[in-house]
């Protein structure tokens, strides 16, 4: 039997809307980091987890990633994946 495909939304607070599929995997949280680099510019990383205790372990990372590359400054979102239809 064929496992379901299904598309996923994350909305952030700032009303940044992203949307993951079709997938089967069983993702349950979507993370970004803004990143305000040294010379100005801004970079975006982001990625979806199986779990929230996995995306919160992503927060460790970024504050070493902050410190290695110099960001100015970050910000580290983490919010819950909706399924929406196809």
């Amino acid at each position: 039997m064929a496992r379901k495909r299904r598309y996923l939304t994350a909305t952030l607070p700032d009303g940044y809307v992203k949307t993951i599929g079709p997938t089967a995997d069983p993702f349950t949280h979507y993370w970004r980091i803004v990143a305000v680099l040294e010379n100005g510019k801004t970079e975006v990383f982001w990625g979806h987890t199986r779990s929230l205790a996995e995306a919160r372990r992503k927060r460790t990372a970024t504050e070493d990633a902050a410190k290695m590359r110099g960001w100015r400054s970050h910000a580290f979102e983490i919010v819950e994946l909706t399924e929406t239809p196809a």
